[in-house]
C-alpha cells in the first residue's frame, strides 16, 4: 500500500508571500491615513519579500502550484492595487475622473501583466521580461510619491504628472518592450575583489539618498525596454510594441545588421 501525500502547504515560502501581501495592504492602509512615506516604503519592503519567497522556495525545494498562485494574488495587492491607490490618495483625488482612470490603467495594465506572465511560464525567454515587470513599475510609482514627501512635494499641486507616470507605468507592463530579468546572472560564481567594493558602494549612495537613488533606477530601468526595443529593431512596427502576434512566445525582434556582430 503506498504510502498518500501529506497534505497541507509549504510554511516558509508561503510566509514569505504573506508578508509581501500584508506590506502591499499596509501600504493601502497608510496612505488612507496621509501616511504616505510609510506607504511607499512598505511596497519597497513588499518588493524585497516577493524576490524571497520564490528562491526560498527553490532552494528548499517547497515549489507547489499553491504558492505559484498565492504569490501571484499577492503580487496584484502589492504592486497593482497599493501603488494605485497610494498614487490616488497622494496626488490624484483632485483630478476627478482623469485621477481615478489613470489609477485605474495602472491596475489594469498590473492584472494583464500578471496575467500574461502566468500564461508563459516555461516558454517565454528567461533573459527577458515582456513588457515592465509589475514589481519594477511599483517602484516606478511609489518612488514618485516617496520622493514628493521627501522633498515637501504636495502631490496634488502636480496631478497631471503623477497621472501621467501612474498611467504610462501601467502602459508599459503590457507593452512587448524587452526588459533585462537578471537571471541569466550567476550569483553564487565568483567575482573580483573589485566587485565587492562595487556593491558597499552601491549601497552607500542608496543610503544618501534612498527615496531620490531608488526612483532614479527604477526609472532608467523603465526607460531601458523602449530604447532597447528602438535600438533593436529596423523599423518598429505595432507589435514590437503592444499587441500578440505568432513569435510573441519567443519574443524575437529583427535584429538591426552590425559589422562587429559574428
Amino acid at each position: 500500500m503506498s504510502e498518500q501525500k501529506r497534505k497541507g502547504i509549504y510554511l516558509l515560502p508561503n510566509l514569505l508571500t504573506t508578508a509581501g501581501l500584508f506590506s502591499g495592504f499596509f501600504a493601502v492602509v497608510s496612505s488612507m491615513n496621509g501616511r504616505f512615506e510609510a506607504a511607499a516604503v512598505a511596497i519597497f519592503v513588499a518588493m524585497i519579500f516577493d524576490g524571497l519567497d520564490g528562491r526560498v522556495a527553490r532552494m528548499t525545494n517547497t515549489q507547489s502550484d499553491f504558492g505559484a498562485e498565492y504569490d501571484s494574488m499577492a503580487d496584484m495587492v502589492s504592486f497593482g492595487m497599493a501603488p494605485a491607490l497610494v498614487a490616488y490618495n497622494w496626488g490624484l483625488t483632485e483630478l476627478g475622473k482623469l485621477g481615478w482612470l489613470a489609477a485605474f490603467v495602472y491596475v489594469a495594465g498590473a492584472a494583464l501583466r500578471l496575467a500574461r506572465f502566468n500564461t508563459q511560464v516555461g516558454i517565454a525567454d528567461k533573459r527577458f521580461f515582456q513588457g515592465l515587470a509589475s514589481p519594477a513599475a511599483a517602484a516606478v510609482v511609489s518612488g514618485l510619491v516617496w520622493v514628493g514627501v521627501e522633498y515637501d512635494v504636495v502631490g496634488t499641486d502636480y496631478g497631471l504628472i503623477v497621472a501621467s507616470v501612474t498611467g504610462i507605468s501601467g502602459l508599459l507592463m503590457v507593452s512587448n518592450f524587452k526588459y533585462n530579468s537578471f537571471k541569466e546572472v550567476n550569483w553564487q560564481g565568483k567575482v573580483p575583489f573589485v566587485g565587492i567594493l562595487i556593491v558597499l558602494l552601491a549601497f552607500v549612495v542608496v543610503a544618501t539618498e534612498p527615496a531620490l537613488v531608488l526612483f532614479i533606477v527604477f526609472v532608467l530601468y523603465a526607460l531601458a525596454g523602449p530604447i532597447n526595443t528602438f535600438r533593436m529593431v529596423d523599423k518598429v512596427r505595432l507589435h514590437d510594441v503592444v499587441g500578440d502576434h505568432e513569435e510573441d512566445a519567443d519574443f524575437k525582434t529583427t535584429p538591426k545588421t552590425n559589422e562587429t556582430d559574428k
